[in-house]
């Protein structure tokens, strides 16, 4: 038998379909596993449609979101480091002429 893969809209209508008709003529008539079905059925469940992207478990969008807000504020964190940098450069640069005048 060939294996089959199912599409994230397909996943979602035999979900939908097997709550309004039942879950053992729906996968038969699809054709999906019982263990499929229940696995898709909780990964719904706990994440919504997000869980049927590739690989991506409860952890793993928890773990992003922590990235990205660490992300978020190295970020800002280098952009104030830049500002003060290029200040303290200019300050620098009018404290040398003025250095320069006053020696002349």
């Amino acid at each position: 038998m060939k294996k089959r893969t199912f599409s994230k809209e397909e996943k979602l209508s035999i979900i939908r379909e097997a709550s309004l008709h039942g879950v053992t003529s729906t996968l038969e008539k699809h054709g999906v596993y019982p263990a499929s079905y229940y696995c898709w059925k909780k990964k719904y469940d706990e994440m919504g449609e997000e869980g049927f992207n590739h690989g991506m478990t409860p952890q793993h969008l928890r773990r992003i979101r922590e990235l990205e807000k660490e992300n978020s504020a190295l970020k800002q964190l280098l952009a104030e480091k830049e500002l003060e940098n290029k200040l303290k450069g200019e300050l620098l640069k009018k404290k040398q002429a003025l250095e320069k005048k006053r020696r002349l």
